[in-house]
């Protein structure tokens, strides 16, 4: 994908790229399982390497400078998530379902997620990164994660419309898009009332005072299913899960897409490594492998997870002398980001 989207950009007869997936899914996240078992099988390193070569990628769309359209159609997460979320058009349909449910595997939402995520209305980031709470297409658009929503039986007539589009400006192509797009009120108005909630719980400090604020909000609203969700959904995530995605989206708030790339490759060489924590590869037994979905986390619980346990896997691997930080190519801003207002 990397070579093919460094040649389409540099060739002058192409106009637009469009991405979809090949089958019911965009991308379901399937490269944790190649990822664990070439670790397992062989080096921490094996992992990062591959790791390396997709922030890389996610890095080249983030920064794409000719229109890049994804077409959302299904499940999207993981490394879906990071190729999709940093197009400049982002078309979602019925059936599309987001979710980053990383914590729950002993990970953290990444692969650009502390960008885009911190980017969403108020402190909706981190209560998608924290809860793995799932979105349906209409719901991304309302939020900001999805430019457009299209009903998926005219994506076939879109793609079409958009291959005879000459001009490559953002303008002419959110026109031709407009042509099949769909509006919600609806989802509107949901979102907005979710929000109040939303940021009065997620915008405390710590991931303990979050849960705490989340549970008493339940209490008071019994029939919000997805505040019991929100709830479930901490409880059965790594608790040092939680605690470093918390403080990777704060951090991305106020950071460039290369920061934050870069930062998420320093915590995930260092969970792979296993030195720190090992709760990566216990999620993966329980979900991916043994599928007995009872991790056993390790410190089980929010309040063991010391600070310090924290700051150490936001630190640079000194002590491995083949070991570097991320490297990414100087490129200047996508041209077309203003299509990303809604955001």
């Amino acid at each position: 994908m990397f070579r093919k989207l460094q040649m389409y950009e540099d060739d002058h007869t192409v106009n637009l790229v469009i991405l979809k997936g090949n089958g019911r899914s965009f991308c379901a996240g399937g490269d944790v399982v190649g990822i664990t078992c070439s670790i397992l099988t062989g080096h921490w390193s094996f992992g990062t390497s591959y790791y390396k070569k997709l922030l890389i990628l996610d890095h080249l769309i983030a920064t794409y400078k000719k229109p890049l359209v994804c077409l959302i159609n299904g499940i999207v997460m993981g490394f879906g998530a990071g190729i999709s979320m940093h197009g400049s058009f982002r078309v979602v349909t019925e059936k599309t379902v987001f979710a980053m449910p990383e914590a729950t595997l002993g990970h953290f939402p990444d692969m650009g997620a502390s960008h885009f995520l911190s980017k969403l209305p108020g402190y909706f980031g981190e209560y998608l990164g924290l809860t793995g709470a799932p979105l349906d297409g209409e719901m991304m658009l309302a939020c900001g994660l999805a430019t457009h929503f299209v009903f998926s039986k005219d994506l076939p007539l879109l793609e079409h419309a958009l291959s005879s589009v000459d001009p490559s400006n953002a303008s002419e192509i959110s026109f031709v898009i407009n042509k099949f797009a769909q509006k919600s009120n609806t989802k509107g108005e949901e979102l907005h009332k979710r929000l109040k909630s939303i940021n009065k719980c997620f915008s405390r400090q710590t991931v303990e005072e979050i849960l705490h604020s989340i549970e008493k909000e339940l209490l008071d609203n019994l029939a919000e299913n997805w505040i019991a969700v929100a709830v479930k959904g901490m409880k059965s995530a790594s608790p040092t899960s939680l605690k470093v995605f918390l403080r990777s989206i704060r951090e991305g708030r106020g950071q460039r897409i290369e920061q934050c790339l870069a930062r998420e490759y320093i915590i995930f060489c260092n969970i792979v490594r296993r030195k720190i924590t090992n709760d990566f590869y216990e999620g993966s037994r329980a979900t991916l492998f043994d599928k007995d979905k009872k991790p056993k986390w390790e410190p089980p619980k929010l309040e063991s997870v010391g600070s310090e346990t924290v700051d150490i896997l936001f630190k640079p691997l000194e002590d491995e002398d083949d070991w570097n930080c991320l490297q990414l190519p100087t490129r200047s801003s996508n041209s077309v980001d203003h299509a990303r207002s809604k955001l």
